[in-house]
């Protein structure tokens, strides 16, 4: 059996916060505002796997009204998540993820979060896939307002052996 799932994710920038894009501190003189690290990148695929689970979304499971979850690591969210998805037998089949970002350049930090959102999830490094892009100046992420994100995933029980490539 396989589920799909989709999640996005908005948090605003602001000068009194760290960037913290899939687990990985980007030097930047900007940060998302948020309860938790505000790592919209890891919201966005938790929302997805929540999504494919149909149990919810983020704001369910870790309130922002929760002070357990002021300044979290959204990684530890994540791995929250995905143990969710392992209690029902599902695993990551494949992963796909767009940060939509004007400034900064996230090239050079790609590979690192691939790796810190495979640990997270217990999957392949090749079944997760992260790319960047800009809106061209256009909307509030063109214009250094914020910064989103959407995630795709494809659970899979792994008992059920190798699904077909899609």
């Amino acid at each position: 059996m396989i589920r799909i799932g989709h999640g996005y994710d908005v948090h605003r920038l602001t000068a009194e916060r760290k960037l913290v894009l899939g687990g990985v501190e980007i030097p930047y003189r900007l940060g998302l505002l948020g309860h938790s690290d505000a790592d919209v990148l890891l919201h966005a695929i938790c929302d997805a796997v929540l999504g494919a689970l149909g149990a919810g979304d983020i704001g369910k499971h870790f309130p922002d009204t929760d002070l357990a979850y002021k300044g979290i690591s959204s990684l530890k969210l994540l791995r929250e998540v995905m143990a969710l998805a392992d209690g029902q037998g599902y695993a990551i089949g494949n992963l796909d993820a767009t940060i939509i970002a004007q400034r900064p350049k996230l090239a050079p930090y790609i590979r690192a979060m691939v790796e810190n959102i495979a640990v997270a999830c217990r999957a392949d490094p090749e079944r997760i896939n992260v790319k960047a892009t800009t809106t061209e100046e256009l909307g509030f992420e063109g214009r250094g307002e914020g910064i989103s994100a959407h995630a795709v995933v494809l659970l899979q029980r792994p008992d059920l052996g190798e699904q077909p490539s899609l």
